[in-house]
C-alpha cells in the first residue's frame, strides 16, 4: 500500500508533466505579430458621390463611415490649410461649401471641438473651379467672371456667414491663383493672345483686388499652379511660369525633348521651392526653382494619377495596369511598387482616385462603391471599406496624430 508521501510524489509528477505540455505548446502557436500600423485615430476622409448628394466621412482608423447630405452632387473636395476642415467646389451649380471634422489641433495633440457636420459657411460664385488654401484662409477662382471668392476659417461655423469677393478686373477664363507669405496675390490673367479659355499672363494683386505688379511674361496658355508662399508656379506652353512674391518673374525650360508637352498639373513638393510636374505625355518630375532644375521621378504614358500624400512624405503614382508607385518626396527614389487593384481602360469615364497618408494609400473605386486602404508598409494588405453607390471624389482631412487632451 502507497504511503500517503508516495502519493503525493506521484500528484506532483503528473503535474509537472502537464505543466511541460503546456509550454511546448505555446512554442508551437505564437503570438500573432501585426503587419501594418493603424491609421491615425484624428484623420478622415471625405468622399463625394456622383450621382446623390451622398457624403461619406470614413474613420480609417476604426473603419465606421458616416453618411451626410451635400447641397449637390458631384463635388470636387479639398482639404483647407489648417486640416480642420474639408471645402466642397460645386462649379456646375455655382456654389461652396463646407465640412467640418470637429478636430483642432494643439501642437502635441487634438481636441473634439463638436460632432463631424457641415460648417454654416457658404459661397455664391460664377463657376468657382480652382481652389487654394493658405493659413486660415480658402481661396477659389471663379471660370465665370474671373472673380476670387475668399473666406476665413474664423467664420466657417457663424450662421449665414458667405464668402467674399475680390474683383481684379479680369475677364472669365479658366484660371487659377495662389497667395504669397506677404499677403498678395497671384492670379492669371486673360489677355486674348491666345484662342480658348486659358490664360497668358499673371500679375500679383492686394486683398482688395488691386495690381501690385504687372505681368512681365507672355506665354502660350497657362494650366496649373503651386505655391510654397514664397514663389508660385504657374504650368505653361512656354516654360514653366515661376513668379516671385516680389513680382519678378521668369521661366525655367522644360526637359530636351518634350516638344509640345508641358506641366498642366503642378503639385506642392513639401518643401521651399521644390514642387512635383505632371503630365500625361511625358510623365512626372521633379521641379527645383533654387537650382532651375527639372528631373524625372517617372517617365511614363500610363499614368492615371499622381499626388502627395497629405504628410508630404510621399509621391504616389497610380496607373492604368493597377500599379501603385511610392516614390520619396524630397529625392524622387522609388521605395516600393505593386499591383493593387484591376487594369482600368483609358477612356473610362470615372476612373479610380486616389489620395494617401504617410501609412496607407486610399483609391476610389467608383464602380464597386468602396474605398480600398492600402498600407504602405506592406502593399499587400488592402482593405475594403463601403460607401455611397457611386463614389466621386475623396480627401484626406484631420491631423496624423493620435493624442487625445
Amino acid at each position: 500500500m502507497k504511503t500517503n508521501y508516495q502519493k503525493l510524489l506521484v500528484v506532483l509528477a503528473v503535474a509537472l508533466l502537464a505543466l511541460g505540455g503546456c509550454k511546448k505548446d505555446r512554442t508551437v502557436d505564437p503570438e500573432p505579430i501585426e503587419t501594418a500600423a493603424a491609421e491615425h485615430k484624428h484623420l478622415r476622409l471625405l468622399v463625394s458621390d456622383e450621382i446623390t448628394n451622398q457624403l461619406s466621412l470614413i474613420d480609417p482608423a476604426t473603419g465606421k463611415v458616416e453618411s451626410f447630405t451635400a447641397k449637390h452632387p458631384k463635388a470636387a473636395l479639398y482639404t483647407t490649410a489648417s486640416g480642420r476642415y474639408a471645402s466642397l467646389i460645386h462649379g456646375g451649380f455655382n456654389f461652396v461649401e463646407n465640412f467640418d471634422s470637429g478636430l483642432e489641433f494643439h501642437g502635441d495633440h487634438v481636441d473634439v471641438k463638436n460632432n463631424a457636420r457641415m460648417a454654416a459657411l457658404t459661397g455664391d460664385a460664377n463657376r468657382p473651379t480652382h481652389f487654394k488654401t493658405k493659413g486660415n484662409e480658402i481661396i477659389t477662382f471663379n471660370d465665370g467672371d474671373g472673380t476670387l471668392s475668399v473666406a476665413n476659417e474664423a467664420n466657417f461655423n457663424v450662421a449665414g456667414a458667405k464668402m467674399q469677393t475680390i474683383n481684379a478686373g479680369n475677364v472669365a477664363h479658366h484660371g487659377a491663383m495662389t497667395k504669397f507669405d506677404n499677403g498678395n496675390y497671384a492670379i492669371t490673367v486673360k489677355d486674348g493672345s491666345v484662342s480658348g479659355t486659358l490664360p497668358e499672363r499673371v500679375k500679383l494683386i492686394n486683398a482688395s483686388g488691386a495690381q501690385v505688379t504687372a505681368s512681365t511674361i507672355q506665354t502660350t496658355g497657362i494650366h496649373g499652379n503651386a505655391s510654397d508662399g514664397k514663389v508660385s508656379l504657374f504650368g505653361s506652353g512656354s516654360g514653366i511660369l515661376v513668379v516671385d512674391q516680389t513680382g519678378s518673374q521668369r521661366l525655367i525650360a522644360h526637359p530636351a525633348g518634350f516638344g509640345t508637352a508641358w506641366f498642366g498639373t503642378i503639385l506642392e513638393g513639401g518643401a521651399d521651392g521644390k514642387f512635383i510636374g505632371y503630365t500625361a505625355a511625358k510623365g512626372a518630375y521633379l521641379i527645383n526653382t533654387n537650382t532651375n532644375t527639372v528631373t524625372p521621378v517617372i517617365e511614363s504614358l500610363d499614368i492615371m494619377q499622381c499626388v502627395v500624400d497629405f504628410a508630404k512624405k510621399n509621391l504616389l503614382v497610380l496607373l492604368h495596369d493597377g500599379t501603385l508607385k511610392v516614390y520619396d518626396l524630397s529625392t524622387g527614389s522609388l521605395k516600393k511598387e505593386a499591383k493593387v487593384l484591376d487594369a482600368t481602360a483609358k477612356p473610362e469615364t470615372q476612373k479610380p482616385t486616389l489620395a494617401g497618408t504617410a501609412r496607407y494609400a486610399y483609391v476610389v473605386l467608383p464602380k464597386a462603391g468602396e474605398i480600398q486602404q492600402i498600407s504602405l508598409s506592406d502593399l499587400s494588405i488592402i482593405k475594403k471599406i463601403k460607401v455611397s453607390a457611386t463614389p466621386y471624389r475623396l480627401t484626406v482631412f484631420g491631423f496624423e496624430n493620435s493624442a487625445s487632451h
